[in-house]
């Protein structure tokens, strides 16, 4: 296939890219040389005194560091003093809650104004904060919650609901917050506005995110205040804000995108950011675009396809003029997005690679490069990548391999919370082994090829297999179920589930308008019990699933028959 390149104009003067020569830098920066960018204690260094409270001191007060807006049109603005005083109330309300240093504070709050400052307030006193999307249920909640030990959980009167049901699992647990309720508002108002902000040392825990894997519960990646570094320098080189800027991440906090780059790395930059706490709608998302002047985006691949399929004339209706520079985070971005962009918007959207565990991106499209189409681009500077056999041996380039990186840029995750050998896995002969596969081409630039697992990407979000397969088991229709993800245009992936049912169950299902209904049942079913965008949009009923002798339900077979493929090695499987 024709290599297709989109060339970058060169930009001199105003107009240049804060990183405007990408091969000097990379061949020349360490992470000694990010220090400068961020306030430190004496060598202590805290994240959300990075993110917000350092701008106090500057002439970035009252500077409007939040525009939020809802689905029902209401809105509301905070500066930067003002997100540095509310959250200065929340540090100490929780620290009358007996909230000390290292103990967890989880959010389980929808995308409120609430949800910032609060996390920033966590932060603030040493404690460690926890996002949960607002689309979880019980059992995502209390896998999360159980595991983590967590104190103390702000959330809504609407969600509040779903943790009254798993409370008595939940004994460390010592208090629920409800942020909408006047008693908490109250108690917000009455507290002080001056925090002795903790001076964190740089590898003390900050904040923690579960992420699915394709066996057992999600598991607990944690981060320290040192992330913000990364976080900083990024949002600075590959997202190439600045102070004039008014900048939109699409990601919800309880994933690490909207952490990273929508509260501690874009924040510390000192931007003004757009927060929309509604559901995806293309009409709605240009009018905020042209209402607020948003001049950087962020958003995933998904919302592009989606976007793409409402067509070019609503595109038209708006002014997006101000636009300048489109960055996509999530999954892998296809050619076609990219080719969309630069026909409507008349930019490319520049595609990032990183993970939870990394903590911040790690190879990316540049302002300053030009973007091989497809590609995944070239290395953030300070960090080195490469393709890597499993034993961790380089492979060269050319060849398809695990994509790696070493050890260690300051974002990396600290550990998997009460699981140090899972930790340990990650690594091997001196690389962090990412799980994901790719191809490193003679120009240095990275090409994605797919997951090593069995993790399903679906909208961008990460879905475990497992835990899809537990919530369909629980419905007493079912007996086994094997999940896997199946390409497709608009989401990615999508969860397609092999379900094997109860005998009694299979004789009342013999009709297709009977299979058809329980299919419906069981998409609810997950839906529920598991979270809003975790549930299978396709579902085939199968007599026996493809196990090892262990026990094991084979995915890679089950995709594979999908997919027409071959389903390679069968010797270790169950009377196959």
């Amino acid at each position: 296939m024709k290599e297709e390149i989109y060339k970058k104009k060169k930009q001199t003067g105003d107009h240049a890219p804060n990183l405007d020569d990408y091969a000097k830098v990379a061949s020349e920066f360490t992470w000694k040389d990010a220090r400068p960018y961020v306030d430190w204690f004496d060598g202590s260094l805290n994240a959300a005194y990075n993110a917000v409270d350092r701008h106090v001191q500057t002439w970035r007060k009252n500077k409007v560091a939040l525009y939020w807006e809802d689905e029902a049109g209401n809105e509301k603005k905070y500066t930067f003093d003002e997100l540095s005083l509310l959250s200065n109330k929340v540090g100490n309300l929780l620290k009358d809650f007996g909230v000390e240093r290292g103990d967890r504070v989880f959010l389980f709050l929808p995308r409120i104004p609430e949800l910032y400052f609060s996390f920033l307030g966590i932060l603030k006193i040493g404690a460690i904060a926890g996002t949960l999307f607002s689309a979880f249920q019980e059992q995502a909640l209390c896998d999360r919650l159980e595991n983590s030990g967590a104190k103390v959980l702000l959330t809504t009167r609407d969600l509040k609901s779903r943790v009254d049901a798993i409370r008595k699992k939940l004994p460390e647990l010592k208090h629920i917050l409800v942020v909408d309720e006047p008693t908490f508002t109250k108690s917000v108002e009455k507290s002080s506005d001056v925090l002795h902000i903790a001076q964190t040392d740089p590898d003390d825990y900050a904040f923690m995110l579960y992420t699915s894997g394709t066996t057992g519960k999600p598991k607990g990646v944690v981060h320290s205040h040192r992330a913000v570094v990364q976080e900083h320098m990024t949002a600075r080189w590959v997202l190439d804000l600045r102070d004039e800027d008014t900048y939109w991440c699409t990601a919800d906090p309880g994933w690490v995108t909207g952490i990273a780059y929508e509260i501690l790395g874009s924040w510390s930059n000192g931007v003004a950011a757009l927060v929309y706490a509604g559901r995806f709608d293309p009409d709605r998302w240009y009018t905020l675009l042209d209402k607020y002047n948003v001049t950087v985006w962020y958003t995933a691949p998904t919302a592009i396809r989606m976007l793409m399929a409402a067509g070019q004339d609503l595109v038209k209706k708006h002014n997006l003029s101000h636009l300048r520079h489109l960055c996509s985070v999530g999954e892998p971005l296809n050619p076609e997005a990219i080719r969309w962009g630069l026909k409507v918007f008349g930019l490319a959207f520049h595609d990032t690679w990183w993970q939870t565990e990394t903590g911040a991106i790690c190879i990316a499209n540049y302002p300053c490069m030009d973007i091989k189409i497809g590609s995944m681009g070239k290395p953030v500077p300070g960090l080195t990548a490469s393709i890597v056999d499993d034993k961790g041996q380089d492979l060269g380039i050319n060849k398809e391999g695990n994509i790696a990186l070493k050890p260690k840029w300051p974002s990396m995750m600290h550990t998997i919370w009460r699981r140090p050998q899972k930790y340990q896995s990650y690594f091997t002969n001196g690389w962090y082994l990412s799980g994901d596969r790719g191809m490193l081409d003679k120009d240095g630039y990275f090409w994605f090829i797919g997951r090593a697992d069995d993790v399903i990407k679906t909208s961008g979000e990460r879905v475990g297999p497992f835990e899809v397969e537990s919530a369909l088991v629980a419905h007493p229709a079912v007996v086994e179920a094997g999940v896997i993800g199946k390409p497709d245009a608009m989401r990615g992936e999508i969860i397609k589930a092999f379900v094997v049912l109860e005998k009694s169950v299979l004789e009342s299902t013999k009709t297709k308008a009977a299979q058809e209904k329980l299919k419906e049942e069981l998409s609810q079913y997950v839906k529920k019990h598991l979270a809003g965008h975790a549930y299978p949009r396709e579902i085939e009923f199968i007599d026996k699933l493809p196990k090892t002798r262990s026990g094991k339900i084979m995915r890679r077979i089950l995709k594979a028959k999908e997919l027409g493929l071959p389903v390679g090695d069968t010797s270790t499987l169950e009377d196959y």
